[in-house]
């Protein structure tokens, strides 16, 4: 039984930063010389992104209660016990508002779910998420939960594998899948090149996804399989630690490189023929991620769009953001019955993620 996304919802914090305001705030921390304020600006400026969300007003010159992250023009570095309990008081409500509008448009009913899958590496405790989402969406107490942790930006793609298998052992099974990253809690003020490169992409935001059987009569996204392959090189590059001061990063150069050098061989491997691919769906870790997989693949410069589109919009938010890249695919009206989608994802390890989706339109 082929197991279809249905309808994908996606949710954001209320403030809006613009991409130089978080770069002149960055620059301007204690400490940081003119090189690391000229390499702050260059990461900055280069990744494409005109503004991100985040669930800290502070960043935006916001006096609120909550999590303190900013004194004046200086950035806080509060423990990670402050930003995980921050985390536990805003994330159920980005998990829940996400996963509403995919119910909403997915023409079931909340007593119909069956099944809960959430996906986040920003935070952790529990009862959890998939627990939060039984009680806030008034869902059966016998729903089945499963939570995905740590496993970064490439999360969504085991998420909907996991339910694509649970929905092709149970035909009767309706999947909400779930995905919340509130990456502006981890911010590190250091001058190191991998916290810049971090601070300047990483962003908040939740995305959601109702995947149950094929139905003729509703259109989506068939999920037609799925493949996953890690590299040799990349262990050191990409990484997610806890530390006392938060969450931290290792996200070095060498990830493009890699990426670029490996991705022609593991897409023709996963995916095929590439000749047959309509639309693309490339998870956009960062602008110079999506060039390489462009010229490494040999794609036509709007193959990518809709990847950077979400980047410029919104930034890196980690697992969920590719559900808003399929969910702009799946609104999109010159997506047509049968196109091929392709889906690619980048996560610690270097592990790539990928999955073959075939677009749907009801018949008029």
């Amino acid at each position: 039984m082929t197991a279809r996304i249905v309808s994908i919802g996606t949710a954001l914090p209320d403030t809006r930063v613009t991409q130089s305001a978080l770069r002149d705030l960055f620059a301007a921390q204690p400490g940081f010389d003119r090189k690391s304020q000229r390499l702050v600006g260059a990461a900055f400026d280069a990744a494409a992104i005109d503004t991100r969300h985040t669930v800290l007003p502070q960043l935006a010159g916001t006096a609120v209660d909550g999590l303190p992250v900013r004194d004046g023009d200086t950035l806080l570095m509060p423990p990670t016990g402050a930003r995980n309990d921050e985390y536990r008081r805003t994330a159920p409500t980005l998990f829940a508002e996400a996963s509403r509008a995919a119910l909403a448009g997915s023409g079931y009913r909340a007593d119909a779910v069956t099944h809960v899958v959430t996906v986040s590496c920003t935070g952790m405790f529990a009862p959890g998420p998939d627990y939060h989402l039984v009680r806030d969406l008034d869902l059966s107490p016998t729903v089945e939960r499963y939570h995905l942790g740590f496993i970064g930006c490439a999360a969504a793609v085991p998420a909907l594998r996991l339910a694509a298998r649970i929905v092709g052992d149970d035909p009767t099974a309706v999947v909400l899948v779930a995905c919340t990253e509130l990456c502006s809690l981890h911010w590190q003020t250091s001058s190191h090149t991998d916290q810049i490169v971090a601070a300047s992409v990483f962003a908040d935001g939740a995305g959601a996804a109702i995947v149950a059987s094929a139905d003729a009569s509703h259109d989506g996204l068939d999920l037609d399989g799925f493949a996953t392959h890690v590299l040799d090189d990349g262990e050191e590059d990409m990484a997610w630690t806890v530390g006392d001061s938060g969450f931290e990063m290792t996200l070095t150069p060498e990830v493009p490189r890699i990426i670029g050098r490996e991705i022609a061989a593991i897409a023709a491997d996963v995916l095929g023929d590439l000749a047959d691919i309509d639309a693309w769906a490339v998870h956009p870790g960062g602008r110079s991620i999506l060039d390489r997989v462009e010229n490494a693949l040999d794609l036509d410069p709007s193959a990518l769009v809709p990847s950077r589109e979400v980047l410029r919009q919104y930034g890196n938010m980690s697992s969920a953001t590719l559900l808003f890249i399929l969910r702009d695919l799946l609104a999109d009206s010159a997506r047509a019955e049968g196109d091929q989608v392709a889906a690619l994802a980048f996560g610690p390890g270097l592990t790539v993620e990928a999955a073959r989706i075939t677009v749907r339109r009801p018949a008029a």
